[in-house]
């Protein structure tokens, strides 16, 4: 199993490579990642959502996911394309940065409320992710173009990142007794929730449109990957484990 789970890992990158040239590529290689997900699943007899290593690497495969559902629906975002599959594959080499969670879950994490608001919150980014590539683009060009679809990328994680907050007080109480601890991952969660709510209202005003908007998509995810990454690294949080 050690040697199988890198082997397939190392498939899906090739295959996001050729995708460069081929899109039929980037379909095989979101297939490899998600044997890998169920393979290592199995294995665990849970969700391999524990920890950087498969929340990365889960990130990565729903970046791909939700980034070719756009693209088989609209033209024009080959290079938003190329550019997201990209990031899919940074987000899957530094998942192999750190070690995978094996051993057995802590008593608070084995509940149903957990998994949904982990998996709900990684959706969300996946999809902030995307928002942010097609701001990104968008400023390189000098062309404010897909301003539409990034919007929807953006209210859509809005709507799975406030569920996931939902479901992750109801994790919180089932395992702590409360709602809310005021850790930093829960401050950061609300600093990300706000930001992201004025994005979706800025956007209802028209001098906010274009290059602004652009802008707030591409620090939206900053925030989004410090308050992932950032706050575990060089802040004490309950959610570290």
């Amino acid at each position: 199993m050690e040697g199988v789970l890198p082997a397939i890992a190392i498939l899906s990158a090739a295959c996001y490579v050729f995708g460069y040239y081929r899109r039929p590529f980037v379909f095989a290689g979101l297939l490899f990642q998600a044997g890998y997900l169920i393979i290592r699943g199995a294995a665990l007899g849970r969700l391999p959502l524990v920890g950087p290593h498969d929340t990365l690497f889960f990130l990565s495969a729903a970046i791909v996911l939700f980034m070719l559902t756009i693209a088989h629906k609209m033209r024009g975002t080959d290079t938003v394309l190329h550019v997201t599959v990209g990031m899919a594959v940074f987000f899957m080499a530094l998942s192999f940065l750190y070690p995978p969670h094996n051993s057995p879950l802590p008593p608070v994490l084995r509940t149903f409320w957990f998994e949904i608001h982990v998996a709900f919150s990684f959706f969300s980014y996946a999809l902030f992710g995307i928002a942010a590539v097609f701001g990104m683009v968008s400023l390189i060009r000098g062309v404010q173009e897909h301003e539409g679809i990034q919007y929807k990328m953006v209210l859509v994680g809005y709507c799975f990142f406030s569920a996931a907050m939902i479901f992750g007080g109801i994790w919180a109480y089932l395992a702590w007794g409360t709602y809310w601890l005021w850790t930093p991952k829960e401050l950061w969660t609300v600093i990300l929730w706000l930001f992201y709510s004025y994005y979706l209202h800025a956007r209802l005003r028209q001098w906010w449109l274009g290059r602004p908007l652009s802008v707030l998509a591409v620090t939206g995810f900053v925030i989004v990957i410090f308050t992932y990454l950032g706050v575990s690294l060089f802040m004490k949080s309950s959610h570290s484990f």
